[in-house]
Parts: structure tokens; C-alpha cells; sequence
């Protein structure tokens, strides 16, 4: 072969290298748009965009709207985690009464409950986050102030009430994972990976004061909320219900390290968002009800 045939042949090999390296390219940053799309079955792609704290620790409290707590002088210490985390000004309840609303937000359904009678435990083995958790290797418990003692299932004992405890009603969560609210950790790494905070009858509000409710907040979680913001941790305040003269708008009030400080969202949420975010925050693959077609509670969070 002549020289000059030899150098053209080197030529159209590089160019037909180049050229398959340029296709390659294309093919990896077209996969990765498709998959950014949704083209994905990933918990990356289904949880863009939300946090993955070490510990989340949600606190419902009871039949208050908004205006009721957010700017109200009576709840100093929740409006300075609003000040200093962020406010969900259109956070909105289920239905009503009570009970059915926990079961939204523990399972993304009422599970049929329709009032505040006391269920049998066990009686649904439907999804929820605390089966799921568990499944996917995960820490779940519940703390439950006034709780007799760790796994009872009695219906009412002083101030305290399982209509606000859904865990009980699923066949798919040991009981022993309902813990007295004594036995919240001191030591906070030790928390699992999602809890939840079942005050009793007066510390949520609903048979005492909204100043009740806010200083036993805190006073049992407030030295939580400051650790959580330097360890990459989030707490969660939510309500039940409304009082049931303002839509069921409810406040909504998240806190920690993941969270942008004075931040705010107007986008309507309800139990269900609030259900699919915690869910995603764990990476969980799985939805719960009403959560697999609910949006992420998303403009909040730092990056």
C-alpha cells in the first residue's frame, strides 16, 4: 500500500472511532435525560429532589387550624421552628373526625374508618409507611405519651387514647414497636431511621390549650429540633384535623438541617403528599395508598 493510502486509511479510521465515541455519547446523555423523565423505575428518579435525612420524627397534634397556631402568640415555640424551618400555609386534613386521618397519613387510606371508635387491633394488613419501612431493612417505631405500656393495645387509659395511634390497626406492624414516650432516646443517633410522636389527649391540644401543646413540644422535643439541625435530621409538626371551621386547613411546620430556613410553600398538600415525601426521603421503592399518585412536598429544601 502506498504511503499516501496508508495515511488516508489511519484518517477514516479516526474518523469512524470519533464518530462511534460521539454516538456512544449521545446514547449515555439521551439514557440520562430518559431516566431524569421518568424513564426510570429507581427511587432516585422517584424521590428527585427530596432530602435523605439520618432521622425523621414527625409529631401530629390536634384539631387546630392554621390561623390558630401560625402568628399566634400562644404558640411561641412552634412559630420560631416555623421561622426557622418551614411553613406549608396550604396543608390541609382528609376528612373528618379524627381517627381516619391518621390512618391517611400512616397508610394513604382511612382503611374504612369513619369515626373515633376504637378498631381491632390487627384488623387491616393493607401497606403502610411502617410496614414498608420495615420490609425495606429499615427503623420505625412510634414514641406515645401516656401509652400503659410498650405494644398495649388498650383503647383508653387517662390521657391517653389509641385513636390516635393507627399503627395498631395493621396486622404488618409488631406491636412492640409502639414504645411509651419514655423510652424516646436521649441519645438521638439512636432513633430510628422514621418515628413518630403520639402526645396524649392535653399535650396535643385537643383537651387542653394551644400553649399547652406548644410548650410540651418544647419542652420533650425542642433539644431534638436543635440537634436535628446540625445532624442532617428532620422534625415534623403536623395536625389531625382542623376545628373544623376552616376547610380542614391545618398547619404544617417541618425543621432540621434539610430543610431552607424561613422558607415557605402555598402549594395545596395534604396527608397523602405528607405520606409520599416520608416514604421517599427513605428511598422507599413502594407507596402506601393514596401516596403512590400523590406529588412530593417539594420548594423547601436545602441543597
Amino acid at each position: 500500500m502506498s504511503g499516501s493510502s496508508a495515511r488516508a486509511g489511519r484518517s477514516t479510521r479516526r474518523r469512524g472511532r470519533a464518530a462511534v465515541a460521539s454516538a456512544l455519547a449521545f446514547t449515555a446523555a439521551a439514557v440520562g435525560l430518559w431516566t431524569g423523565l421518568g424513564g426510570s423505575s429507581s427511587a432516585a428518579s422517584a424521590a428527585s429532589g427530596v432530602p435523605t435525612p439520618d432521622h425523621v420524627v414527625v409529631v401530629v397534634m390536634e384539631n387546630h387550624a392554621y390561623g390558630q397556631v401560625i402568628g399566634s402568640s400562644s404558640a411561641p415555640y412552634i412559630n420560631s421552628l416555623k421561622t426557622g424551618g418551614a411553613d406549608l400555609t396550604q396543608s390541609y386534613g382528609i376528612t373528618h373526625p379524627s381517627q381516619p386521618n391518621y390512618y391517611a397519613l400512616f397508610s394513604g387510606s382511612t382503611q374504612g374508618v369513619t369515626d373515633d371508635s376504637c378498631v381491632t387491633p390487627g384488623f387491616s394488613s393493607a401497606a403502610n409507611l411502617g410496614s414498608e419501612l420495615i420490609a425495606a431493612g429499615k427503623t420505625w417505631a412510634s414514641y406515645n405519651e401516656s401509652l400503659p405500656s410498650q405494644g398495649s393495645t388498650t383503647c383508653s387509659s387517662g390521657n391517653y387514647a389509641q385513636k390516635h395511634n393507627p399503627w395498631f390497626g395493621f396486622a404488618n406492624v409488631p406491636t412492640s414497636s409502639a414504645k411509651t414516650f419514655a423510652q424516646f432516646p436521649t441519645d438521638y443517633s439512636a432513633l430510628p431511621d422514621v418515628s413518630f410522636v403520639t402526645p396524649n389527649l392535653c399535650s396535643d391540644m385537643h383537651d387542653c390549650s394551644v400553649s399547652t401543646g406548644d410548650t410540651w413540644i418544647k419542652n420533650n422535643l425542642g433539644a431534638y429540633a436543635t440537634w436535628a439541625k446540625t445532624h442532617n435530621s428532620l422534625l415534623v409538626i403536623t395536625f389531625d384535623e382542623d376545628n373544623r371551621l376552616s376547610g380542614n386547613r391545618i398547619p404544617t411546620v417541618l425543621y432540621g438541617q434539610p430543610v431552607t430556613a424561613g422558607s415557605s410553600s402555598s402549594t395545596t398538600y395534604n396527608h397523602y403528599n405528607l405520606l409520599r415525601t416520608l416514604e421517599d426521603s427513605q428511598g422507599l421503592t413502594s407507596h402506601a395508598g393514596n401516596a403512590a399518585s400523590a406529588s412530593d412536598i417539594t420548594g423547601i429544601w436545602a441543597s
